[in-house]
């Protein structure tokens, strides 16, 4: 995935997020623990400037009700696989000044903990797995979510770094998409995203846990 296909992404999950409607949380029947996250609990979940220090807010953190439309931007794959029984989706997007890197953070909530395990597959290998070219390594991301994937590669044309994660956290899903148009600088590296996811994935446990979403990036 082009370092522009990126940006472009970025800027339509933003301009997309408009207001929806919003549901109760719900315990999963499968497991009677995980809980199905409402729209406020899915924009809380999505780190804003208070979580980032040193980043620099581009698309405040927004949620929307799932439907056709943003279904088929959040599974872009044939008959949107992925997104079935989904609930709520989510994006917030950051820039860093001093190193020319963005992120961006995703997420997709389901409505049981079966749900998000199936489609997290789906999604991965179907897209967003391929997101920094067919070149990038895995790596590692640590004991965050149940489920969990990374991969690091080139974002742009000349060699740009790039990184996305992914990650299940009970009935979430969750993406770190992070680049930079600047290859001389080691902002974007394994260790800085891990950061990044490991800040989502928290957030995400502590909304899934009844508690206010609180982890900071660094914290």
């Amino acid at each position: 995935m082009g370092m522009r296909k990126h940006r472009w992404y970025a800027a339509t999950a933003a301009a997309l997020l408009l207001t929806g409607c919003g549901g109760g949380a719900e315990s999963d029947s499968g497991t009677g623990q995980a809980v199905a996250l409402t729209k406020e609990q899915v924009r809380e979940t999505l780190p804003d400037g208070e979580a980032m220090t040193g980043w620099k807010e581009s698309a405040r953190p927004t949620a929307v009700e799932m439907d056709e439309l943003y279904r088929s931007q959040a599974c872009p794959i044939k008959g949107n696989a992925g997104c079935e029984n989904s609930r709520f989706h989510g994006a917030s997007t950051f820039r860093h000044d001093d190193n020319a890197a963005t992120v961006t953070f995703l997420i997709i909530a389901y409505d049981s903990e079966r749900a998000a395990r199936e489609a997290y597959d789906v999604l991965w290998d179907g897209y967003y797995g391929k997101r920094v070219g067919q070149r990038a390594k895995p790596f590692g991301l640590g004991p965050i979510g149940e489920q969990r994937d990374a991969r690091f590669g080139s974002s742009g044309f000349h060699g740009e770094p790039g990184a996305v994660t992914q990650t299940r956290v009970g009935t979430t899903l969750l993406w770190t998409l992070a680049d930079s148009t600047d290859k001389d600088k080691d902002v974007i590296d394994e260790d800085s995203v891990r950061d990044l996811a490991t800040v989502l994935a928290e957030r995400a446990r502590q909304a899934q846990n009844g508690d206010a979403p609180s982890a900071v990036l660094g914290g």
